[in-house]
């Protein structure tokens, strides 16, 4: 009798710990399966974004109104002309929304000026391997400057934040490490006094050069779901936690 009673703290004990990390592990798995009903529905507004008809851009009086959560991919369509100034290369080493792009190479950064000389920053295409070789990419985007206002189609979308491992940019070799046009139009002269950059730029849909090069194109949304995978280990591991003490109980009753 003694025994018995002895062990019922660890009895005790041990069953309190097992519903906590029962409860944790559960509550774990739903909050996937939660994530996996979210990360769906993001999918599917964002398909629907890229599939959508091209929108006229919005006006200058819209632009500090727009958000990353209900405009990123946007389609746009919008008149402007290249502007006669520097571009910008920003390295990659592929592309998560482009299904024909694989790196490494650089995606070349224009400024497009609007009929009422605002700027619109424009991601032209990729280039491939021009990380080491700045002449391909001065040539290639030589060729789109040409003065004439041109009709151009893309997605909107807004600058990244450097992370802790991004290289720093080098402004002397035009080059950066994150699709930051806002530092790229300060640092490169881009803003003209009086005058905007949107706060968005846009990736090129089309027209792409004779020369394709730039390369421009269409983007496709893959973003990773793994969460129904994550929800079957935790609900596993609540399941081998109550297993775990079943044995461990029968062991003492025996004992």
């Amino acid at each position: 009798m003694t025994g018995r009673l002895s062990r019922r703290p660890a009895v005790a004990g041990f069953a309190i710990f097992t519903l906590v990390m029962v409860a944790a592990f559960a509550g774990l798995g739903t909050w996937q399966l939660q994530r996996r009903v979210e990360k769906h529905a993001l999918i599917a507004m964002l398909n629907e974004r890229l599939a959508a008809a091209p929108e006229p851009l919005p006006a200058r009086a819209q632009w500090n109104m727009l958000t990353p959560a209900k405009d990123e991919f946007r389609r746009v369509s919008f008149i402007a002309s290249y502007a006669p100034l520097p571009d910008a290369m920003v390295y990659s080493a592929g592309s998560a929304v482009r299904d024909d792009v694989s790196g490494p190479g650089t995606w070349a950064f224009l400024p497009a000026q609007l009929a009422d000389g605002n700027t619109i920053v424009v991601n032209t295409g990729f280039v491939q391997n021009t990380m080491q070789d700045r002449n391909q990419q001065d040539r290639a985007v030589g060729r789109l400057i040409t003065g004439d206002p041109a009709t151009l189609t893309g997605y909107i979308r807004f600058p990244e934040n450097a992370g802790t491992l991004t290289p720093p940019e080098s402004v002397a070799k035009r080059l950066w490490f994150t699709r930051d046009h806002l530092a790229m139009a300060r640092a490169l002269g881009w803003v003209e006094r009086g005058k905007a950059v949107a706060p968005f730029y846009v990736d090129l849909e089309t027209p792409a050069p004779d020369s394709g090069i730039p390369n421009p194109g269409p983007l496709s949304v893959h973003l990773k779901d793994d969460h129904l995978q994550y929800a079957i280990t935790w609900f596993t591991l609540a399941v081998a936690v109550v297993i775990a003490f079943g044995v461990w109980w029968r062991g003492q009753r025996r004992a």
